[in-house]
């Protein structure tokens, strides 16, 4: 059951495959393994080693995706499993994203969908490592669950082909996509992707599936106010509405600069908020930086504390003081 034939690759001879699932297309050698650590050629065939391999389970707040406008206040049934085709060295969950030897236990996908119904829950996250690497299994199981009209959601670094993203957003809902940085330097040097093809993620699901956008802010690597600047000016040209989490960073695996500094963030959160409706600050407590506040007349709309989320001033998706509609799914 953990080894099945994956999905969007290219026979090259009769030692050589090319994997394109995301922008690394990886040419593989005969039992050998893509990037990921997770795909195999075995004679000329690639399997996806991963499927039905689950690292972590558990039954989250729809706020710790982070997604704070797709059904706040609910809660959501959360799959993990091994492997990433990006190499963080500051993963905060590096022990199943770099390490394919972690302990895992295993479900098929009816397996998934039945512990989601058992648990009266109607929303499926694929998170903690990469589901990009577990497309297969995260493939079958969006597609139980949509029959079983239960919601599907990413959290992603958004570095797939556009290909495989067409076929997995048919089965999609919501996603939380993490743009790590907007300079190709830190994708080409510190994390071995590239920007570009997380933009055109983004830049595909915004008007087809609820979205919500991440930046772990890095101090001396994706500070720079100029770039944030850039690329607080491209979500406002997707759409302003676009719900952005800038995240204060500590010191993980094997990376060991100082936490973002305070300051930095507030400033951040200062210029976001001049051009975008909904800026929030994450891994910090920071007064009012959670809340969500109606950008029309200022009325306060969901209130946060950690994740005890209070829905104040929303009546079906409207303003209760000003009346606006507000782009938040309840």
């Amino acid at each position: 059951m953990n080894q099945i034939e994956a999905k969007f690759y290219e026979k090259i001879d009769n030692n050589l495959i090319k994997c394109t699932l995301c922008p690394h297309n990886c040419i593989i050698k005969n039992n050998g393994y893509g990037i990921c650590k997770v795909r195999k050629n075995i004679d000329g065939k690639l399997y996806a080693e991963n499927y039905g391999k689950v690292s972590a389970i558990a039954i989250d707040p729809i706020e710790k995706k982070p997604l704070f406008h797709f059904y706040p206040a609910k809660n959501i049934l959360s799959f993990g499993t091994i492997g990433c085709n990006l190499k963080c060295p500051y993963c905060q969950n590096w022990h199943i994203s770099q390490n394919i030897e972690y302990p895992v236990e295993y479900l098929t996908p009816e397996d998934a969908v039945d512990i989601a119904l058992s648990n009266n829950l109607d929303m499926i996250a694929y998170t903690y490592s990469e589901p990009i690497v577990w497309y297969e299994f995260v493939y079958d199981t969006a597609k139980i669950a949509k029959k079983n009209k239960i919601k599907n959601v990413l959290v992603t670094n958004g570095f797939i082909n556009l290909k495989p993203l067409k076929e997995l957003v048919k089965y999609i809902d919501g996603a939380n996509i993490d743009v790590k940085a907007f300079n190709d330097k830190f994708y080409s040097h510190l994390v071995h992707g590239k920007l570009e093809n997380v933009l055109e993620t983004v830049e595909f699901l915004y008007d087809k599936i609820h979205i919500e956008l991440t930046m772990l802010i890095i101090p001396g690597w994706n500070d720079n106010l100029d770039e944030i600047k850039e690329f607080v000016k491209w979500v406002k040209n997707l759409n302003p509405d676009i719900a952005v989490h800038f995240s204060r960073y500590f010191p993980q695996y094997k990376f060991n600069k100082e936490p973002t500094p305070l300051e930095t963030l507030e400033k951040i959160y200062e210029i976001a908020k001049k051009e975008l409706n909904y800026v929030y600050l994450g891994n910090v407590a920071i007064k009012d930086k959670e809340n969500t506040y109606c950008p029309y007349c200022g009325n306060l709309l969901i209130k946060r504390s950690g994740y005890n989320t209070k829905i104040i001033g929303l009546e079906k998706n409207v303003c209760t003081q000003c009346h606006s509609k507000i782009p938040i799914i309840l």
